[in-house]
């Protein structure tokens, strides 16, 4: 017969199992949530309105979804998480508050839109990118993501990469030649038929340097997940998968032809250089040996670009100066979340192409939101990388993910990266599970590799 004192034990380890089969349903559950944005949200949401549908298995299977069916994942995934939340919160209130505080300014702003439409696409989007980070950083800070996390994750990763690579090899040639036999083909979209008729791949993003900034985000922490996973495999056979996710990885982004991509990518060597446990001369000489390697790498390869140019750099300009005059014109409001396009579209230069976006995520605030909202953001995204930078080094899963949101803020700088799903939904959840975890780590030295 049983006594109390030994029915209390057995209620007690029931109790301790369930819960850690709770947390690993929910990290599993966000981690499916993450591959399932990189493989089929790879569009920016501004733009959700020309995604259908699926109407058939391969249409499942290889077309991008609407964006109201990763509103719904999300919520799944928020609901699972509430009962891991803890009573007391782990972070300064400053942190807690501040992306509910970007959020609640964005809905001040929209409040004097200027383009309703725009501003009801883009506010959804927005608060989900904030659940996000509130998943992360309630939900799962302060546990360890591990195989039931990185393996949906690495998942969808390598199904990016699968179709990337299938493009490179053949995949793009295809599309072109089943296009251009059809009988209106001319009639198609501008924008996808110049997508097409480029040998830059895109994968399962809606054009190439999204492709660029979904693999600089991941690639670190995925690459390191590889390579502890097969801590069981023979050596030879461990190095070699993650050689192939590395190559698979880089093979990607240079055929992608992101030049920011690129000198991001050499950024972030040289910061792990500098992390490494190796004498001041042989870091200094390593990194000199890549700057030199890496920017003469980069000189031929885009040597014909900037002898045309440098068209993508000079629109960007012309991006860049129509936010400025957005955000002098509205310094305090802005013109209304995601409203950037329609300003654009008044004072652009005849000659310059439509662009829906900034291109760059921390002048997109100061244009859509002004003033505030371009503090808010950039105090989350530079402020949160300067705070947890020292907590990240001491171990090497957060240092990876560390590395990943570093490369996303830098390309964020050219590039509208907030505003993709894939890329802003992942980067908003990691920033808060980083929160919860870093920022909680002892405070005992680690080497990062």
């Amino acid at each position: 017969m049983k006594t109390g004192r030994q029915d209390a034990e057995l209620n007690g380890i029931s109790g301790t199992t369930a819960g850690k089969r709770s947390e690993r349903a929910v990290t599993a559950a966000a981690g499916c949530f993450v591959g399932l944005s990189l493989a089929k949200f790879g569009n920016p949401a501004i733009l959700d309105r020309l995604v259908t549908p699926p109407r058939d298995a391969m249409e499942w299977i290889f077309q991008p979804w609407p964006l109201a069916w990763g509103y719904v994942s999300l919520a799944a995934l928020a609901l699972l998480t509430l009962g891991l939340i803890r009573s007391k919160p782990a972070r300064p209130p400053w942190l807690a508050w501040l992306p509910a505080t970007w959020l609640l300014w964005q809905f001040v702003s929209a409040s004097q839109t200027v383009d309703s439409q725009l501003t009801r696409v883009t506010l959804p989007y927005l608060a989900a990118a904030v659940a996000c980070f509130y998943v992360g950083w309630r939900g799962l800070g302060g546990r360890g993501l591990g195989t039931p996390f990185w393996l949906p994750v690495t998942a969808g990763f390598a199904w990016m990469l699968w179709s990337a690579l299938d493009q490179h090899y053949g995949g793009l040639e295809a599309t072109r030649r089943l296009i251009y036999a059809q009988p209106d083909w001319d009639k198609l979209s501008p924008e996808y038929l110049k997508r097409v008729a480029s040998n830059r791949v895109f994968g399962t993003m809606m054009y190439p340097n999204a492709l660029a900034g979904a693999i600089l985000l991941l690639l670190p922490a995925v690459g390191l997940f590889v390579w502890r996973g097969g801590r069981r495999l023979p050596r030879v056979a461990r190095l070699t998968l993650t050689a192939l996710t590395g190559w698979a990885g880089l093979a990607c982004l240079y055929w992608s032809g992101s030049k920011a991509g690129w000198l991001i990518a050499l950024v972030v060597v040289f910061v792990v250089v500098l992390h490494l446990p190796l004498p001041q001369r042989v870091r200094l000489a390593v990194i000199m040996a890549a700057a030199v390697i890496g920017l003469a790498g980069f000189a031929w390869r885009y040597s014909g670009y900037f002898a045309k140019g440098a068209t993508s750099a000079a629109a960007r300009m012309d991006y860049w100066a129509a936010g400025w005059k957005t955000f002098l014109a509205h310094p305090l409001l802005g013109s209304g979340p995601g409203t950037f396009a329609h300003c654009y579209r008044r004072i652009k230069p005849p000659e310059a192409e439509m662009a829906m976006l900034t291109h760059n995520d921390y002048l997109q605030q100061a244009s859509d939101t002004g003033a505030v909202g371009a503090v808010l953001y950039g105090a989350l995204v530079v402020g949160s990388l300067v705070a947890l930078h020292r907590r990240a080094r001491r171990e090497p899963l957060h240092f990876a993910v560390w590395l990943g949101l570093l490369a996303w803020a830098l390309q964020s700088v050219v590039e509208f990266s907030l505003y993709i799903p894939a890329i802003g939904w992942t980067a908003f959840l990691l920033l808060g599970w980083l929160w919860g975890g870093a920022a909680n780590a002892p405070s005992r030295e680690r080497c990062i590799c």
